[in-house]
């Protein structure tokens, strides 16, 4: 189970909204192949009854200079794996090391040092979720109050539509939305980003128009099915990519933002000494 591939597949499911009928076809051809061949241009452009131009298009969206780079990329996914155990334990742990490993594809260092200079610079941070990124946002409030941080998170959808009045250019936003389609999520989104405030989604959808409301697009893992959460939590994904931003977070200041959370700490054991106290008296 210990390996870590740089694979284009997450990059193209995350883009696949963006492509035109052929270029899904050609989408669809890559996400599911699962040997090696010829993959030249030439090759390719006849097997799918497209063209080189296309290529280049569907390789240009995906974020690549052209298709040449983008096949030397995908070459690199064909990586032998040896499975040593069976039945649902393997089931799961594949699941879990192959988000893992799209999440190694996936994020964006410099991306997540620009979210980290809009933290340092908020004076109030919001979190919205609803169902499952909802339990993501409340995880994301108690760790970061915990190191400092001003920040409420909100999965009520009246508390969502009413806080976005009063978001402003001293907050930052951040929106969790595996679909990237839950409408008061995007409410929120959208509207704060009118009023001067930074945004940023977390979200497995590339999908056109969020640079109209976005700051920032984090772009997460995707499994057939994840947000139903049929095989593993929906949340894991949203968590990663939050452990990656609170690592980066912590390094900054690391001994002060060390102290504060000693101190919540510090503050929690005295609750339950006092209460263990109470109890025996």
């Amino acid at each position: 189970m210990e390996y870590y591939v740089k694979s284009v597949i997450p990059i193209i499911e995350s883009n696949y909204d963006k492509f035109t009928a052929t270029e899904k076809t050609i989408a669809d051809f890559f996400i599911h192949n699962q040997k090696k061949m010829d993959f030249s241009v030439n090759h390719i452009a006849e097997l799918l009854y497209t063209s080189k131009a296309t290529l280049t298009r569907f390789a240009q969206k995906c974020g690549y200079h052209g298709y040449k780079e983008f096949i030397y990329q995908y070459e690199e996914t064909f990586v032998e794996k040896q499975e040593k155990i069976t039945g649902n334990t393997r089931m799961v742990l594949n699941a879990y090391q192959e988000l893992l490993n799209k999440t190694y594809s996936l994020v964006d260092e410099s991306q997540v040092v620009r979210i980290i200079g809009y933290l340092n610079k908020a004076e109030k941070v919001i979190v919205c979720g609803r169902g499952s990124s909802g339990f993501s946002a409340k995880e994301m409030e108690i760790r970061f109050m915990r190191i400092g941080v001003n920040v409420d998170s909100m999965t009520d959808s009246d508390m969502m539509r009413m806080s976005s009045v009063f978001q402003d250019k001293r907050c930052l936003v951040f929106g969790f939305s595996i679909s990237g389609e839950t409408e008061e999520v995007i409410y929120l989104l959208e509207e704060s980003y009118k009023r001067g405030a930074k945004t940023v989604l977390f979200t497995i959808n590339n999908r056109e128009g969020f640079e109209n409301y976005c700051t920032e697009v984090v772009l997460l893992p995707s499994l057939k099915h994840l947000n139903h959460g049929n095989v593993i939590s929906p949340q894991f994904p949203i968590l990663v990519m939050l452990d990656i931003i609170y690592a980066y977070y912590m390094e900054q200041n690391k001994y002060l933002r060390e102290e504060m959370h000693d101190s919540t700490l510090r503050a929690l054991e005295e609750r339950e000494n006092r209460e263990k106290k109470l109890y025996q008296m």
